[in-house]
């Protein structure tokens, strides 16, 4: 097995093994419910997919789960070449069951992000999404080189969008797990993106679009 490239014993437990087929199946069940501003985050991952004006993009989706958000993206953007990445067989099969008979151009990738060369033989993207899966990396400070990983993957012109809970008043209050609004900026300027944008924040969510600007 690969080192945990992220790992060490200031990381944050999680209460569930999300690669389990009932921990998997009550987390897909209850999602919606507790974060009901889900459906609109959504839509505006499609909106911005779609404003990037490709004929045939290709999508890949960080901690994809139960396949909720590459289902709107996949019915939206039929020509969408997809790869959904998870760490869990489990949410894989979750995924197969919501989507059906899956295109050929969709794929699904069984790999965990905090592991040591994850991103080895994936190619290069238009454009690189994730909803809710940047803190499973189990401690805020492992975000920025999770970040600098995805820019590898990115083509030229390539846009990356970050959706994922914070700290604050209407958010979470785990400071070791979570960031605040601020912090989530700063890591993604660590990590080398220049331009970033706040695309939509509600419901202890914010996601932001973010790029290169190369000179």
């Amino acid at each position: 097995m690969s080192p945990n490239v992220f790992g060490d014993e200031d990381d944050v437990a999680s209460p569930i093994d999300l690669r389990t087929m009932t921990d998997a199946r009550e987390w897909a069940a209850t999602a919606m419910k507790k974060c009901p501003s889900r459906e609109e985050f959504f839509q505006c991952f499609v909106a911005q997919l779609q404003g990037l004006r490709l004929a045939q993009p290709s999508i890949l989706e960080l901690g994809s789960g139960p396949g909720f958000l590459a289902q709107k993206i996949i019915e939206s953007m039929p020509a969408v070449q997809y790869t959904m990445l998870d760490f869990s067989p489990a949410m894989h099969e979750l995924a197969r069951e919501r989507l059906g008979s899956l295109p050929p151009t969709v794929r699904q990738v069984e790999v965990d992000f905090k592991r040591a060369g994850w991103t080895t033989g994936l190619g290069s993207f238009d454009a690189v999404i994730t909803m809710q899966a940047v803190h499973e990396v189990r401690h805020k400070k492992h975000v920025a080189g999770l970040h600098r990983a995805v820019r590898s993957l990115l083509k030229v012109n390539g846009r990356y969008f970050i959706c994922d809970h914070y700290i604050g008043q209407d958010g979470m209050a785990n400071e070791a797990l979570h960031m605040t609004v601020e912090e989530q900026r700063n890591a993604l300027q660590f990590a080398g993106f220049n331009t970033i944008k706040c695309l939509l924040r509600k419901g202890g969510l914010v996601l932001h679009s973010v790029s290169v600007e190369y000179v």
